[in-house]
């Protein structure tokens, strides 16, 4: 099993390589269009190869999803912390109420755990 892992990130870092290699252009990413930077006489502007660009779109991507699912799962781990504090409270009321023979010290649960 290992070694299909090792196959498969290999090949991922190789199609990432050739990737880089195909896309070494150099271009220019602009936040805002052309017309708007004249008019506000500012240009945002950077200059970058093309496979840098296309890797922070994808890495920026993963991001936001990482982070909208994080936000999304919230109740979820809400709930499960909130049970699982319950149950460990439960627990160690039930180590309290036993005296470690695994008879119970109650004389109601002793009837009850006798039938």
């Amino acid at each position: 099993m290992k070694t299909i892992r090792y196959a498969f990130w290999g090949l991922v870092a190789l199609v990432l390589v050739l990737v880089g290699l195909a896309n070494r252009d150099i271009v220019t990413l602009r936040a805002m269009p052309q017309a708007m930077a004249d008019l506000l006489h500012i240009s945002p502007d950077i200059q970058l190869p093309l496979f840098v660009a296309i890797f922070a779109g994808v890495g920026i991507g993963l991001l936001i999803g990482f982070l909208w699912e994080w936000m999304r799962e919230h109740p979820v781990r809400k709930q499960a912390r909130r049970q699982g504090k319950e149950a460990k409270k439960l627990r160690q009321e039930l180590a309290t109420r036993s005296d470690g023979t695994g008879h119970s010290k109650d004389d109601v649960l002793a009837l009850v755990e006798r039938s």
